[in-house]
């Protein structure tokens, strides 16, 4: 049996954490590791999800709780109740929790959530999420825009309206659970009898069974469709954000919930700029001339105007300027400023010259101000270190 890790070290807080913290911590592990958050993945990638779960919700469960917490503090997993060996604080050995329980348990921390059972204890299916690409140009990710794509998702058979029975038949209330969903069972423990609660093994915790199937969707109540969707994409948006649009993945078999829609931000390679979080970066080539005698040059932005930028008298390859607020804009929520443009600058060295060019030049070449200075060296240098 593996070693069971500190509660603390399992929500990732300190032991002198105030109840609030705690209860944030165990909410970003538990959606971290929630199945409905493996889809896709290996079984061993969401069995081990699984387990992160349970063990996260087993800390919660003690470290919400004041006097839980207070023997925890003292005594460790040794304490009265024996914390994860069959006490109050294990999901595991005690109380026949299921993944089910687990989340049911701690819904009012996700806000409601989306729940395995309805409230008569009846499993309502929810339908998998469905994944699509979308690959969006910097100019698009500027301004925010509109995508619609055409995707094949399982919706309520038109043909039974989703009940999964022949037309003509109604699904039967079960048995076993006489509807319910659950069975319940008493156990002897040392802390005298318990009843425990189950999925009913006959209708898989629907409270109802099929008879006579439809032929159309085989008894799911489900049927393939194309469907176009609409997407808004916000702007700021960057590689590998996932936005995910509610309710339109695969429907839920049986009347169950719809899945969502993950959109999966990629981003297409843009030949101006290179981005930097909401920072662009452009690399402006100048010619020695301006570099030297200074001017002034045009600086494309993002929403195609142009931006006057001042070269200074003798500006230096590897110069960087800033212009505050030109970059791209944040996501709706997560910050409050645009980015900034940065001006990576370079000179231009010609590699062919005309005779009166060479000679013209090498009037220059014993002039002191065309010789090294060590001080620009090691700007440059310093400079060019950042990048390593």
């Amino acid at each position: 049996m593996a070693e069971k890790r500190d509660y603390y070290e399992v929500l990732g807080v300190s032991k002198s954490a105030s109840a609030d913290e705690i209860k944030k911590a165990y909410r970003k592990v538990a959606i971290k590791y929630h199945p409905d958050r493996q889809t896709g993945k290996s079984e061993a990638e969401q069995k081990e999800a699984e387990e992160k779960f349970k063990e996260a919700a087993e800390a919660y469960s003690v470290l919400s709780d004041e006097q839980k917490r207070s023997q925890y503090d003292q005594f460790g997993f040794n304490g009265p109740g024996g914390f994860g060996s069959g006490g109050f604080g294990d999901f595991g050995g005690f109380g026949g929790f299921s993944m089910d329980d687990i989340f049911s348990a701690f819904g009012d921390i996700f806000g409601g959530g989306s729940r395995r059972y309805g409230g008569s204890g009846q499993r309502v299916h929810r339908g998998s999420d469905l994944r699509i690409r979308v690959r969006l140009t910097l100019k698009e990710i500027n301004d925010g825009c509109t995508k619609k794509f055409k995707i094949r998702r399982k919706v309520t058979c038109s043909e039974c309206s989703g009940s999964g029975a022949e037309k003509g038949s109604q699904p039967e209330t079960c048995p076993t659970c006489h509807g319910s969903g659950v069975q319940y069972k008493v156990v002897n423990s040392f802390l005298g009898q318990m009843q425990t609660q189950t999925t009913c093994s006959t209708c898989n915790g629907e409270g109802k069974i099929i008879r006579n199937k439809c032929k159309h969707c085989n008894g799911t109540g489900l049927e393939d469709r194309e469907e176009l969707v609409e997407v808004q994409i916000p702007a700021g948006v960057q590689e590998g954000m996932v936005m995910p649009v509610r309710g339109k993945g695969n429907m839920g078999a049986r009347g169950g919930v719809a899945g969502d829609l993950q959109v999966i931000i990629t981003e297409q390679e843009d030949e101006t700029y290179i981005r930097d979080g909401q920072d662009l970066i452009y690399n402006l080539l100048l010619d020695f001339p301006t570099a030297a005698l200074g001017g002034s040059v045009d600086i494309p932005a993002i929403d195609g105007k142009k931006l006057r930028m001042t070269i200074e008298p003798g500006t230096q390859p590897g110069t960087v300027k800033r212009m505050r607020g030109k970059g791209l804009p944040p996501v709706k929520g997560y910050g409050y400023s645009n980015g900034d443009l940065i001006i990576n600058i370079s000179v231009y060295v010609p590699k062919t010259l005309t005779k009166d060019e060479k000679a013209a030049l090498e009037k220059f070449r014993s002039s002191d101000n065309f010789r090294e200075d060590k001080s620009v060296w090691r700007t440059i240098f310093d400079s060019f270190k950042r990048y390593f």
